[in-house]
């Protein structure tokens, strides 16, 4: 489980990642024996093809409640149903005559006593169709297997222009510490004025405020906050999109604030101002002085992130690359 590191942590996750280390070791073990082991299953008869399913769905519900991972767990259930048969998932079905519980066990009787109606044309043709599918599928996953036995192993590609075969990962890598990118607005003239005062915006599950709990949002997913979490062990000469955001704040767009939960010029005029701020989170421990002070986070400032904007010096950085400037909407 991710807890701390992951991209938008749930309150489950502040309590799993303060778990003992003997917890962490076991679960690290469970995790390669459900990813490595457990897919042969299916392979092995029904029996242990319906233990696969039950452990796969377990592994990915105890994942949904670790941490707000969006729908991916979700939809990783999904392929996991098909491992129960009629026999398994029979008790979910009404009994009653006429019901469709009855009507496919008629159908199952007459398949096992030969009742079997000549296949028409349209099955041929739907069983061709299939078995080319198959074929293309295989072929195209050729470039897929080598890059994923190769030492320099490329995530999120496609190696052909039907994108029907992909290599897929969420994360490739997850860092040991987190890092956070919080966005300050000032109303002041000069933004390196001692004196200026920066206020933070808020946004909708990402940690920032120590006192705010974790959210909980599965499988909804905010797209903005997740963005945040990439940016943050990156720099913002690698995700352009942070200073068109803060062009966007600066401007008070409608639009943009509704993904924030909180805007700290909210019936004021713009900020005049707006940075980003480097720092270092970490969960506050469970009974600790931290904890004790309502503070479900620790943080420590690293530096600046980027240096302080404002509208008129970002015309020319919209205008190369054709974003179309802020407007101010009050």
């Amino acid at each position: 489980m991710l807890g701390a590191t992951q991209p938008v942590p749930n309150p489950i996750s502040y309590y799993m990642h303060r778990s003992p280390w003997w917890f962490h070791q076991f679960e690290t073990l469970f995790n390669h024996f459900i990813e490595l082991a457990v897919p042969f299953l299916i392979f092995l008869g029904r029996r242990l093809c319906l233990v696969h399913g039950i452990l796969q769905i377990l592994f990915q519900v105890l994942l949904i409640m670790s941490g707000n991972l969006s729908f991916l767990n979700w939809l990783t259930i999904v392929p996991s149903i098909a491992c129960f048969d009629d026999a398994a998932l029979g008790f979910l079905f009404s009994s009653k005559e006429q019901g469709l519980k009855a009507r496919v066990q008629e159908m199952q009787a007459g398949v096992a006593e030969g009742k079997t109606e000549p296949l028409r044309c349209g099955c041929y043709i739907r069983k061709g169709v299939n078995l080319s599918f198959g074929v293309l599928i295989a072929f195209l996953s050729i470039p897929v297997v080598i890059n994923l036995l190769s030492s320099r192993q490329v995530m999120n590609t496609s190696f052909n222009p039907l994108r029907i075969v992909n290599t897929y990962g969420a994360f490739g890598s997850i860092t040991k510490d987190r890092t956070e990118v919080i966005i300050q607005g000032t109303s002041s003239l000069d933004p390196n004025d001692p004196a200026a005062i920066w206020e933070e915006y808020e946004f909708k599950c990402k940690p920032g405020d120590l006192h705010r709990r974790p959210c909980l949002i599965s499988p909804y997913h905010y797209r903005l906050d997740w963005l945040m979490w990439f940016a943050a062990f990156q720099t913002y000469e690698q995700n352009e999109w942070i200073i068109h955001l803060a062009g966007k704040l600066l401007a008070n767009e409608k639009e943009v604030l509704s993904l924030i939960a909180f805007n700290p010029f909210e019936g004021k005029a713009p900020p005049r101002w707006v940075r980003g701020e480097h720092y270092r989170y970490k969960f506050s421990r469970p009974g600790g002085n931290h904890a004790r002070d309502g503070k479900w986070w620790i943080r420590k400032r690293i530096g600046p992130y980027f240096p302080p904007v404002h509208l008129e010096g970002l015309k020319k950085f919209f205008e190369a690359r054709n974003w179309p400037q802020p407007k101010q909407d009050g």
